[in-house]
Formats: structure tokens, C-alpha cells, sequence
């Protein structure tokens, strides 16, 4: 018995393999399969996180090459428009991280923006997507339109898209989800702590707008929706724009005519007058009116006419056009709807022009139409434009787009060894129209020259002096009220 145990014991320790030499306790080996696992893990790690960061970047060319047209050739237009709104709003949209050369600084109603770069109404029309299009690098962005009543807007498809042409036609008609549920979402926004800012954007050098539309159930010559549009939105916003231009709505452009216009320019500032300031701005919110780009010389001096004698602020030139320039060869040039895009550029150009020589210099102009470039863009602000907008350009070349134009408006100047603030006050200086000058014992009237003109500087001192002999006068027992000019 012992004798076959002990032969047990020697042959299973003869199985065993030979322990090396002076290790007590060995471990075991990593296997090669787990090795090349952790490579494996590794790598996808830092590619993943080096993707993320090439992603988020709006300057990628991912975006434009790739993920831009991916969505405008693998969907249908209004259903990429859609997607596109809704990834902005997720908070996983690329952003634009570079701070902004301060040639691009420009001053509007006093506010700093740092750039002019804007978009315009129309592609987020719920205020769905406001801080991620901030993101985007944009100096002011503008919502809706927004309507008091929501409606649907005009049967699909109503959005077309001209490649070949690099231009959009669309006949959406305000599709709106109503005044209800945008407040909602601009309430959402306001932190519980008192911004920084006191910007309606809540970013410092930055502004946000609000497009007002009407009802397409709404009286063709009533004002009423604006009105309302005023009283909701004053608070929130640090420009309401008065949208009396889109092709879409029957009878809308009617109120561009200067009867309707005086009366409607008249009621929305006497509305805006009534507000109380903003707690969030602490002023009232700007109001501009927007117009279209198919009126004649005669209507659009009808409108300067208008806006001259109103309390105003701006004026945004222009929106789609219904003319069919004869340069578009696209097929579905022959849809009916509103034009954007470069073909509307020279019609945009030529409304902006001519209404800036017939509004005086202290009436701001806004450019809108056909901008895909830096050179677009100054070529506006050499027509009399303070800032512009994108829409058409910004939809072909995605989320880069602000930055590229930024860039490329910013070299521009550098060669010039200019500012954009320099070439807006030049332009507006010699093309703005100019108005009699009347000294007394108040100020000038508003216009002619900016107050660091020569001519405004003459007037300074001149009023200066009249002060200085009335106070003479006063110590002295004269009464010494004659003025220095009239």
C-alpha cells in the first residue's frame, strides 16, 4: 500500500514543471489575446477623443464636406432644415472656439457687437436653437418668425433647394408654433442669477432679435398682431424686427406701401414706448423693420420718408425676392416662393444703396442677401450697411460658415489696413442722406454728420460758447439769449 502511494506521488510530481530558480511565488503572463486587447482599447480611446475634438470644432472640414451635404442630398430640404435645428439644440453641435478679431468690432445703438455677422429669421423659427447657434460664433442671431397664433404654415414640400445656383426658394408662410410656446423657451433661457451681460443674449458683445410675422387669419391691414408681438417679446429681446416682407403671406407686403407703413411704424413704437424696461436689459428693445427687395426708387423713398419721421431704429435690407434673375439655371427655378441666395445679392445691393442715400446717418442699415464670403460681406458695409446677415450661405456651408466669413472679412481688412467700424462710418458718412442743420438753443437736428465731423464739431463749440455767454451774461445782469446761428 505504501509502496503504490509513494510511486502515485512521484509521478504526479514528475508532471509538474520545474519551478525556476529562487521564485517563490510566480504570476501569471499576460496572454497575447489580452495584450492585443488593451492595444486595441487604447487606441479607440484617443482616436474616439480626437474625433470628439475635430467634431466639436466648427471649423472642421468634416461639416462642410461631409456632414452638410450628407444631410442636404440624403434628405429632403425642410426635413434636413429640421435636423439640423434640432441638433443645435441638443448641445452636441460644433462650436466656433476662437475668439474674434477686433477688427471685426462694430458699435449698433450704442451696444458693442464683436463681429457683424448675423443670421437672419427663417431658419430658427421657434427659438428652439438660440444658444447653439451663439455657439456658432454668430455677433447676433435672429428668431422666427413668430406669429401670436400658432398655424402650419403653407402645404408641403414649400422648401426647394437650387445647388447649381447656390440659392433656396421657399414658400413655408410662417410656420409657427405660436407666441406661447417661444416665450416659454426665452423664459427657459434667463438664468436664476443676474447675468454679466445685460444683453437679451445673455453674452457679452452679442445681441438676439425677434422676428414678428402675422397671422395668415389676420385682417390684411391690421396691425394688431404686431402690436401683440411687441408687448410678448419687449422684455426678451434686444431687437424686435417688423417683418412686412415675406412673399409668402397674402397682403403682407401691402403694408410696406407709406400710408399703412406710417400708421404701423407709428403703433409699434408707441407700443414699445409703453413697455417698462427691461429687467433683463435694463433699456426697451430696438425696433427694425424689414423690408423686401423687389420695390421700385419711388416706393423705397416712400419708405425712407416713413422711417425718417418715425421713431425707429433700423432698417434690415432686404428679404426674399419674387423676381427670377435671368442667371439661374437650376430646375426648380420655376417653383413659387421667396428667393435667397447669391442671385439675390445685386437686387439686395441695389435696395440697400438706394435707400441709404435717402435716410439720414443716424438710421442703421442692416445687409441681407446672397453673403458667403468676407468679400460680400465688406462689400455691404461699403454700400452703407453696419452689419449683415447670412441665411442661404449659412445652410450650403454648415456650421463653419460664421468662422470662415469672419476669417476671411478679417484679412481682408488687415490688407487694407482698416477696421470694419472704419469702412461702416465712411460709407454711411458719404452716402447717407443729408439734412439741414439748425442751431439754437437746443441741439442740431439729427443727420448730416456724425458728432465728430467737422460740421459737428463746429456746432459743439459753437453751443459751447453760446452757453458760456449766457452764464457771462447771467453774472453780469445781461440777458444774453440771442442764439449763435439759426
Amino acid at each position: 500500500m505504501a509502496l503504490r502511494l509513494s510511486s502515485r506521488l512521484h509521478r504526479s510530481l514528475a508532471q509538474r514543471p520545474p519551478l525556476s530558480r529562487g521564485v517563490v511565488n510566480s504570476q501569471p503572463t499576460a496572454s497575447p489575446n489580452s495584450l492585443r486587447t488593451g492595444i486595441f482599447t487604447t487606441v479607440a480611446l484617443v482616436s474616439g477623443g480626437l474625433f470628439a475634438v475635430y467634431y466639436f470644432d466648427a471649423r472642421s472640414a468634416l461639416h462642410r464636406y461631409f456632414v452638410t451635404p450628407l444631410i442636404r442630398y440624403g434628405l429632403d430640404p425642410e426635413t434636413g432644415h429640421k435636423v439640423a435645428v434640432k441638433v443645435l439644440r441638443s448641445g452636441l453641435a460644433p462650436r466656433d472656439h476662437l475668439p474674434d478679431d477686433e477688427r471685426l468690432k462694430v458699435e449698433i445703438w450704442g451696444e458693442e457687437m464683436s463681429n457683424p455677422i448675423g443670421l437672419a429669421a427663417g431658419f430658427d423659427k421657434n427659438g428652439e436653437a438660440i444658444d447653439g447657434l451663439f455657439n456658432l460664433g454668430f455677433g447676433w442671431v435672429e428668431i422666427g418668425s413668430v406669429t401670436p397664433k400658432p398655424q402650419p404654415g403653407n402645404p408641403p414640400p414649400r422648401v426647394f433647394t437650387l445647388p447649381e445656383d447656390a440659392a433656396i426658394i421657399n414658400r413655408y408662410g410662417f410656420p409657427s408654433e405660436g407666441a406661447t410656446s417661444v416665450l416659454a423657451r426665452l423664459r427657459a433661457r434667463i438664468p436664476s442669477f443676474r447675468s454679466e451681460t445685460s444683453n437679451a443674449s445673455l453674452r457679452s458683445g452679442a445681441l438676439l432679435a425677434i422676428n414678428l410675422g402675422k397671422n395668415k387669419s389676420s385682417a390684411p391691414d391690421s396691425i394688431n398682431d404686431f402690436l401683440m408681438g411687441v408687448r410678448l417679446f419687449g422684455k426678451y429681446a434686444d431687437a424686435l424686427v417688423v417683418n412686412v416682407s415675406s412673399p409668402n403671406t397674402p397682403g403682407l407686403r401691402g403694408l410696406q406701401s407709406r400710408g399703412m407703413l406710417e400708421e404701423l411704424l407709428a403703433g409699434i413704437t408707441e407700443a414699445r414706448n409703453e413697455l417698462p424696461v427691461s429687467p433683463l436689459t435694463s433699456r426697451r428693445p430696438r425696433i427694425i423693420l424689414k423690408i423686401a427687395p423687389d420695390l421700385t426708387e419711388d416706393e423705397l423713398k416712400d419708405i425712407a420718408e416713413a422711417v425718417s419721421g418715425s421713431s425707429i431704429d433700423g432698417v434690415i435690407v432686404s428679404n426674399t425676392t419674387i423676381q427670377r434673375p435671368e442667371s439661374l439655371t437650376d430646375l426648380q427655378k420655376i417653383e413659387t416662393g421667396g428667393l435667397s441666395g447669391t442671385p439675390l445679392k445685386p437686387l439686395s445691393l441695389r435696395a440697400l444703396r438706394t435707400l441709404r442715400t435717402h435716410l439720414p446717418a443716424r438710421i442703421p442699415l442692416i445687409g441681407c442677401g446672397g453673403i458667403s464670403s468676407g468679400a460680400d460681406a465688406l462689400e455691404y458695409a461699403r454700400a452703407g450697411a453696419t452689419a449683415v446677415q447670412l441665411y442661404t450661405g449659412f445652410g450650403y456651408d454648415g456650421v463653419g460658415a460664421c468662422r470662415r466669413i469672419k476669417d476671411q472679412l478679417a484679412e481682408e481688412l488687415r490688407r487694407e489696413g482698416t477696421t470694419w467700424a472704419d469702412v461702416v462710418a465712411k460709407s454711411v458718412r458719404e452716402l447717407s442722406k443729408k439734412e439741414n442743420v439748425k442751431v439754437g438753443r437746443r441741439a442740431w437736428s439729427e443727420g448730416v454728420e456724425d458728432s465728430d465731423s467737422e460740421v459737428g464739431v463746429l456746432v459743439k463749440e459753437a453751443l459751447q460758447i453760446q452757453e458760456k455767454l449766457e452764464e457771462l451774461g447771467r453774472k453780469m445782469g445781461i440777458d444774453s439769449k440771442t442764439p449763435v446761428a439759426t
